[in-house]
């Protein structure tokens, strides 16, 4: 790798001071400034791998706080409507026994012995005492089933607030490194026009290598034919093409990895986890060798990153931030696995 002259011009000063940037944002005792091109993209690229972390944890957080408000909606429209019941209930019973009290409370037995149709009598007393013991039972029930939804209400609600208490932790977390990448960014931007091409010559050939590797590994996908809902997905992420990657984006401007990858799948007409460690922990997963077109493949020992895959080896991504949904070698990051939303 050609190396960065230690002590000549614009050129060293701007590497330095990204090194110098890169390295404040991480609020680590100083080390050594890295002193080449490639030195300065690995640093780069471990802090959008942190952010891209941190942001996948976000949405999976803010999903469970989507989940238990709609839990929660759910058990208050139930104890309302437990007391409607209750409510009504009581009154019939109440009504029942202010109509007997008027009758004069005569004990069926009375009732049996003036009847002029004895039979019909007896069965008419034991009809009232099956529906008066019949009433007390539902009134009981639904007593109990009012105090138990008040019960679990009040716990969902507690959760509720623990999980949005930590929604805004990670939310502030995310700023933080949404800052700090934006700081690198910043100072990147300042390289010259030169040092930026040869930054993304590097990336290229990086990614190149990458995906010559998998090839020959023999694991590059056979391109088989997907399926009807496998080339919906990649037929609309394909007319995403373009559109800006933005944390936390689940469209129509913008997206991040799993935005892309879980709108693309519900626009195939299949519902699937909104993060990528989600759906490489909740869905069918498949050999890497036998991907099929719209598949998604996770990347990363820690799951933070997905695409879909397109067949021919390649396949559309949300990159980072900075960058646009494009098409890239399947192969061109460390693939962790693959899964199949429609197995």
């Amino acid at each position: 790798m050609r190396q960065i002259p230690g002590a000549h011009g614009r050129r060293t000063a701007a590497v330095v001071t990204l090194a110098l940037a890169l390295t404040a944002t991480l609020h680590r005792p100083a080390v050594a400034a890295p002193q080449t091109l490639a030195e300065v993209r690995a640093e780069l690229d471990r802090l959008y791998h942190r952010a891209e972390v941190a942001t996948e944890k976000y949405n999976a957080l803010d999903g469970k706080v989507t989940r238990q408000e709609k839990r929660l909606g759910t058990l208050r429209t139930q104890v309302a409507s437990a007391e409607r019941k209750l409510s009504r209930l009581t009154g019939l019973a109440g009504a029942a026994a202010r109509s007997q009290y008027r009758g004069g409370g005569v004990p069926a037995e009375v009732q049996f012995a003036l009847a002029g149709d004895p039979e019909r009598a007896l069965d008419n007393a034991s009809l009232v005492r099956r529906a008066q013991l019949g009433t007390q039972r539902v009134i009981s029930a639904l007593t109990t089933t009012k105090e138990e939804l008040r019960t679990r209400g009040d716990a969902a609600a507690e959760e509720l607030k623990r999980l949005r208490r930590n929604r805004g932790s990670l939310d502030s977390h995310r700023r933080t490194i949404r800052s700090r990448i934006d700081e690198a960014r910043t100072v990147e931007s300042r390289l010259e026009e030169k040092q930026r091409r040869e930054l993304a010559a590097l990336e290229r050939r990086t990614a190149d290598e990458a995906q010559a590797e998998w090839v020959r590994s023999g694991v590059d996908g056979a391109g088989t034919e997907g399926s009807s809902a496998g080339r919906e997905a990649v037929a609309f992420a394909t007319g995403e093409l373009g559109k800006p990657y933005v944390w936390g984006a689940e469209g129509p401007d913008s997206y991040d990895c799993s935005g892309l990858t879980s709108k693309a799948w519900l626009a195939a007409g299949v519902v699937i986890p909104r993060t990528s460690q989600e759906q490489w922990r909740r869905l069918h997963r498949v050999p890497v060798g036998k991907m099929r077109p719209g598949d998604l493949i996770i990347y990363n020992a820690d799951a933070s990153h997905v695409s879909l895959y397109i067949g021919d080896g390649r396949m559309i991504h949300a990159p980072r931030p900075g960058r646009r949904v494009t098409v890239a070698p399947a192969g061109s990051m460390e693939i962790l696995g693959a899964v199949r939303p429609d197995a």
